[in-house]
Order: structure tokens, then C-alpha cells, then sequence
């Protein structure tokens, strides 16, 4: 049996320092890995333009996998940490073994849909050979070894949520890092290996999932002494699951339409052309370096928010949130700088043409502007899964993606052109903010002020 300690320390140390000591690392390895994606398109754009197109258009279900690795893991997380506040340490111990086999649930499921669908979704949306040629290999290459990626979210969530987020990062980072020198030997047939193309940055991909899943076993193995997980003794818990899912569930449907909007938005753009698709893709990859350290913050946040509201600590939540609001803010000030300073800096680096250059500059300029209102957004939305109203993000997702983003993107194709298109962004974002704001205050109201 397990021997945990008297109080963890989300319970006891200064928020402050907690807070840091829990986000730093994973906003280091979130950067490592936004740099790893940012990478991966720069190598696959020297290969031609239909190689970064046909990337672009497969980000949909890239996002799809993640949103149901990261959708799984943060029920996961959310009910872990709430139940060593608790000092429910079986709960938390079924919270674990039952989140590992979800995420194999899942992969076996993603395996069966890349091998049955991955033609199909590229031939539906474009007749370019070269671009469903290439999307094909790396979205059928993703969901067939799909079980790197599962296995390495769940492991650094488990980490992460007894307050182990060194062993996190080294978990991204062996993984991030493999996939950047991996990337170029694959691609371009580096050390005698045949160049592969989009294919090769996938298999750079899974490889370097796989690699950090390893090493997150390994971790969770000799270091995480307050779960304790046996596979021999496990039976599938429908009770836990479902109070897995009622977390997980919303934010895996929120972040999966991500994906839906990502495909909506390509549809749009491919009316201009397939260069204002892999305007979208490269914007997407830059985004990352400013939104991933926020994602690293929330990483930290919510097993604090979580533990702290098990254990009924009042201030020590409000004073999280204030925090993690005012750091994620000033993040994306810094990155709202960057991208109206120097787009065409930005551009360069993906070896864009004239055209792409022209359009990507104009587009960098114009979404830019919400990246501080997106700053409370998602702080906002992490505060709402860790409290266990993950609905409420749901909600707000599908009002600023579907509900606003995409109908106000095409309308504004139809009246404005494409650089009319770009400003759905910052009107979706304004929306999203009223409601985040509107939620926050009656989470407040009703489950922290009340403790």
C-alpha cells in the first residue's frame, strides 16, 4: 500500500513559488515543443510547398489526436489531484490505472479510423496528387502508432498531478528534442537513410512520442510514490471513468472543435488558393511559441486549483488564479509585439515565396491582436475543468470556434477578401472573453467563495 505524506505541497507552500516551481518546467518543455513544431514545418517547406499545404490540411486530425489525449488526461488530472487533497489515495490510485487504459482504448480506436480514413479525408477536400499523396503518408503514419502520443500525455499528466512537473519536462523534452533531430535525418535522408518527405516528419513524430512515453514510464515508475498502479490487479472502474470523462469529456470535445474549425477555415481559405491554406498552417506553428508557455502555466495551475479545492483552501485558489491570469497576460504581450514587429521575419523562416510572404505578414498583423485577450480565455478554462465545470469551457468553446469564428470568417470572405477573413479571429476572441469573465464570477459565487 502506499504511504503518502501528511500534506502535499500544493497544500502548504507559497503559492508563489508553488506555482512557479509547478509551471517553469512545463513552459520550457511547452517552448521546446512548439520550437519542435515550428521545425518540423520549416524542414517539410523545403521540400515544396504542396509538402507544407499537405501538413497544413492534416493539422485537423493532429488536433483531434491530441484533443483526446489531453481530454483524457485532464479528467485524469482533475479528479488525481482532488483526491490526494482529499486523502482519498485509492481514488486516486483507480484515477491512474483507469486513465491508462482509456488512453489505449483510444489509440487502438485512432489505429483503425487511419487506416480505414486517411485517403478519404484528404481526396474530400482537394484533387492536388502530391498533396493527398503526402497528407495520406503522415496522417495514416500518426494514427497507427498513436499509442506514443496517448502513452506520453497520460504519464506526464500522472506527474504532473502529484506535483512532479521536473519529471514532466523531461519527459517532453526527450521526446520534442528526439523529433528535431530526428526530422532532417527522415525528410531530406540524412546518415544514409532513404529521404522520405512528409512522411519522414511523421515517423520523426511518432518516434519521438514514443521516446518520451518510455521515459515517462520510467519516471512515473521510480519516482511518483503517491499513486501506485498495478496492471495485474486492474479492472476497468465505470465510476471512476465517468468521473473521468466528466471532466475530460468537455475539454476533449472543446479542443476537438479545434478541429472542426481548423478543417472550416482551411474550406474557406482554399477558395483563394492553397497558399493561404499553408499561410493558416504556418500561423498555427508561430502561435504555438506564444500559447504553449501559457499551456505549460495552465499545466501547473490546475493540480493546485484542483488539490487546493479537495482540501477547502480558499485564498490559496484565488490567489493561483490572480497569478496565473497577470503571468499569462504579460506572455502574450511579449508574443503580440513579436508578430506586429517582425511577420515578415517570421515568414522567412518557412522559405515563403512573394505571394505567401505578402499574405502572411498581412494575417500574422491581424490575428495578433487577440493574443491578450486569449490569455485570460485559457487560464479561465483550465480554472473551469479543475474546479469540475469543464461544461463551462465547452460552452465557450463552441460558441467562440463554431458559433462566431467560422460564420464570421466566411462572411467576411464573402465581403472583405482574404484579409478581411483574419479579423474573425479577434471577434471571436471579444466574444470569448465576455463569457469566460461571465463564468469565472459564477464559479466564484458558488464553489470558492463558499468554502
Amino acid at each position: 500500500m502506499t504511504v503518502a505524506p501528511s500534506e502535499n505541497k500544493m497544500g502548504v507552500m507559497p503559492v508563489g513559488k508553488l506555482l512557479a516551481g509547478m509551471s517553469i518546467p512545463m513552459m520550457l518543455s511547452m517552448l521546446v515543443q512548439a520550437l519542435y513544431n515550428v521545425v518540423d514545418s520549416l524542414y517539410v517547406a523545403r521540400v515544396s510547398e504542396a509538402a507544407l499545404s499537405a501538413v497544413s490540411l492534416a493539422f485537423p486530425v493532429q488536433n483531434l489526436l491530441i484533443a483526446v489525449s489531453v481530454g483524457t488526461a485532464v479528467g485524469v488530472n482533475a479528479l488525481l489531484s482532488r483526491s490526494l487533497g482529499e486523502k482519498n489515495f485509492a481514488e486516486a490510485n483507480r484515477a491512474a490505472q483507469n486513465g491508462l487504459f482509456l488512453s489505449l482504448v483510444s489509440a487502438l480506436v485512432f489505429l483503425v479510423l487511419g487506416l480505414c480514413f486517411s485517403r478519404l479525408y484528404f481526396q474530400a477536400q482537394i484533387s492536388d496528387p502530391e498533396i493527398v499523396e503526402g497528407g495520406t503518408q503522415y496522417v495514416l503514419i500518426c494514427t497507427v502508432f498513436s499509442f506514443g502520443l496517448f502513452g506520453q500525455v497520460m504519464m506526464e499528466r500522472l506527474l504532473q498531478s502529484t506535483g512532479k512537473s521536473f519529471y514532466a519536462m523531461l519527459s517532453q523534452l526527450v521526446g520534442a528534442v528526439a523529433n528535431i533531430v530526428l526530422d532532417p535525418i527522415f525528410i531530406f535522408g540524412w546518415l544514409g537513410m532513404p529521404a522520405m518527405g512528409v512522411a519522414g516528419a511523421a515517423l520523426a513524430t511518432v518516434l519521438g512520442q514514443i521516446m518520451g512515453f518510455c521515459v515517462g514510464v520510467y519516471c512515473n515508475a521510480r519516482f511518483n510514490r503517491e499513486i501506485s498502479i498495478s496492471p495485474r490487479r486492474f479492472r476497468p472502474s465505470w465510476p471512476t471513468i465517468r468521473r473521468i470523462y466528466g471532466v475530460g469529456l468537455p475539454s476533449m470535445v472543446m479542443q476537438s472543435i479545434g478541429s472542426v474549425m481548423t478543417f472550416g477555415m482551411n474550406q474557406i481559405l482554399l477558395v483563394f488558393s492553397t497558399t493561404a491554406t499553408a499561410v493558416f498552417g504556418v500561423y498555427f506553428k508561430l502561435q504555438s511559441f506564444v500559447f504553449m508557455p501559457v499551456f505549460g502555466l495552465n499545466n501547473g495551475m490546475v493540480p493546485i486549483v484542483a488539490y487546493n479545492y479537495g482540501a477547502h483552501h480558499k485564498d490559496r485558489i484565488s490567489h493561483t488564479i490572480r497569478l496565473s491570469v497577470l503571468t499569462a497576460t504579460c506572455i502574450m504581450l511579449v508574443g503580440t509585439l513579436i508578430f506586429e514587429l517582425m511577420p515578415d521575419v517570421l515568414m522567412g523562416f518557412f522559405d515563403a515565396s512573394e505571394e505567401m510572404t505578402r499574405m502572411g505578414v498581412r494575417a500574422l498583423r491581424i490575428i495578433a491582436v487577440h493574443f491578450v485577450l486569449a490569455g485570460f480565455c485559457i487560464v479561465a478554462g483550465s480554472v473551469f475543468q479543475a474546479m469540475g465545470r469543464g461544461l463551462f469551457s465547452l460552452i465557450n468553446s463552441l460558441i467562440r470556434q463554431l458559433v462566431v469564428l467560422l460564420p464570421v470568417a466566411f462572411l467576411f470572405s464573402r465581403i472583405g477578401g482574404l484579409d478581411a477573413v483574419w479579423w474573425a479571429f479577434p471577434v471571436a476572441e471579444t466574444a470569448s472573453l465576455l463569457i469566460s469573465a461571465f463564468f469565472l464570477r459564477r464559479i466564484y459565487r458558488e464553489q470558492i467563495a463558499t468554502l
